[in-house]
């Protein structure tokens, strides 16, 4: 199989209907199998159309193996308490989605599990982190909303030094920006609703590792529960096809914008790590060889009014769609966070993310024009 990317998303995984000769795989509704050849079952992740989607995500993703899940968060979670039992202790960067902030300061320690959040722009100071207990490091890079950039290679450097298994959101690269496992990281997890599906309509979650490391997810994953129904799968590889053309556009795109809205005067700030200005440029062009993603935010003097005039980009949660969307995060995704929690994170009340989609940036252009 060729290595492009392109290709594999087209292909790998997709071995079609061998029973009518039809090109596309059919939907295994099953929830009930014959046992003698193998245990298949949907809440083992393991059923035909549950593969597929596995085996183009690894091949993207230079992985072994992997699991689907029904969301991100589920595949998050599910990989982080494989890895953890009480009394151990987890390093995470402090510049995280607020579903993830969520889940460590609600949910780790009522398990015994203990935490810390530190910047990493110093790696220094978040090796010096590192307790004896620690057993997993998370970060998260281009970082959720404002785009900060994690040097990957040096987290897994310290890492296997500490032998610490280390866990990264891919989310807002996605597998055709970059590859996290290349560059040393052990496991890699995805809000497939994004970019892996693309157009809105699903919700879904992905890990993908070594054989070794999935197997251990796997047998937490069976008990937890958290697996995807044949159709929603068949729906995210048919998805899957598409994603490098895609994330090519919405990068081509992304990058327009932001050197558009950083020229701007009515624009206060743009969060891009694709603009040389941008503090995390040099380390994104080295990790992020597809491109620097469809992702920017940008401060404006008041974000309601902003979004409020807008005609063809929609106000929306959620991100990586088709279409452009536009958040308030201080309303979305981190409004669980207290104010002072997002004073110190730096998101302001009119800190605006912007998804950028595939329409023709002319347009998007002209929009955002209107609505200043």
């Amino acid at each position: 199989m060729s290595k492009s990317k392109i290709t594999q998303s087209v292909h790998v995984g997709s071995t079609g209907d061998s029973l009518y000769g039809g090109l596309v795989n059919p939907i295994y509704t099953s929830a009930a199998y014959d046992y003698d050849a193998e245990v298949r079952y949907p809440r083992y992740f393991n059923t035909p159309n549950q593969r597929a989607v596995v085996a183009k995500l690894a091949a993207l993703e230079n992985a072994q193996d992997g699991l689907l899940f029904s969301s991100g968060m589920a595949a998050i979670m599910t990989s982080m308490f494989a890895m953890l039992r009480q009394g151990d202790h987890v390093l995470f960067q402090d510049d995280l989605y607020g579903g993830t902030h969520h889940l460590a300061v609600k949910e780790l320690q009522r398990y015994g599990i203990s935490y810390t959040m530190v910047g990493v722009s110093d790696l220094q100071k978040f090796e010096n982190a590192i307790l004896p207990n620690t057993k997993v490091i998370y970060i998260e890079t281009p970082s959720n909303p404002l785009l900060r950039i994690t040097d990957i290679k040096g987290v897994a450097r310290i890492a296997k030094k500490h032998r610490i298994v280390t866990i990264i959101d891919n989310t807002f690269a996605s597998p055709i920006n970059q590859n996290p496992i290349d560059l040393g990281i052990d496991i890699v997890t995805h809000s497939g609703t994004k970019y892996i599906g693309g157009h809105s309509d699903l919700c879904c979650g992905v890990a993908l590792a070594s054989k070794r490391l999935i197997e251990k997810i796997r047998s937490s994953a069976v008990n937890f529960g958290g697996s995807l129904d044949a159709q929603s799968a068949y729906l995210v590889e048919r998805s899957l096809k598409t994603i490098v053309l895609r994330v090519q556009q919405q990068n081509k795109n992304a990058l327009t914008l932001a050197k558009f809205l950083a020229a701007t005067p009515k624009v206060k700030a743009v969060y891009y790590p694709g603009l040389p200005s941008h503090p995390g440029y040099v380390i994104a062009k080295k990790q992020m060889p597809g491109g620097f993603g469809g992702m920017l935010s940008f401060e404006v003097n008041s974000a309601e009014k902003f979004l409020k005039k807008l005609k063809i980009i929609r106000k929306a949660i959620s991100l990586g769609g088709v279409e452009s969307t536009m958040t308030q995060p201080v309303k979305t995704s981190h409004a669980k966070l207290t104010p002072e929690e997002r004073r110190l994170a730096g998101i302001s009340d009119n800190l605006i993310r912007f998804s950028v989609g595939i329409e023709d940036v002319r347009d998007l252009i002209a929009d955002i024009e209107q609505a200043l």
